[in-house]
């Protein structure tokens, strides 16, 4: 391991933001990453729905387990979602993270949040490897 390098689940457990919204792994692999929340309280919105910062930090944090599962550290170089349908107080969401490209220090993640079998959100990261 490189100097300075940490696991993807060392990285989670010092997370604050993740730990503070109830956010688990169910799966992590070099790579690839699921993680699941159930939306609560203080994160509906206005219009009763989930806020889509909250939507988006589920996703973004499968991302970040996924491109962190190797020898090198990573940090999102550029990132994107599409929401496509709204979700609710109570629902369960899943964010699985899918290594699409990675060769030199850049990355490519897809990741696919679900309410269920709905598909709620579709999130596009780049990484970009660092050195400490």
């Amino acid at each position: 391991m490189s100097t300075g390098s940490i696991t993807a689940r060392e990285m989670f457990d010092a997370d604050q933001a993740s730990q503070a919204l109830g956010i688990e792994i169910s799966e992590l692999a070099p790579g690839s990453a699921t993680v699941t929340v159930t939306v609560g309280e203080t994160m509906v919105n206005g219009h009763g729905i989930t806020h889509g910062g909250y939507v988006f930090l589920l996703a973004d944090t499968a991302f970040a387990l996924a491109c962190n599962g190797y020898e090198d550290s990573a940090v999102a170089a550029r990132a994107d979602i599409r929401f496509l349908r709204p979700t609710r107080l109570g629902d369960t969401l899943t964010a699985v993270a899918t290594e699409k490209a990675r060769g030199g220090r850049s990355g490519i993640y897809d990741v696919t949040v679900r309410n269920g079998n709905t598909v709620v959100a579709e999130f596009r990261g780049d990484s970009r490897t660092i050195t400490r």
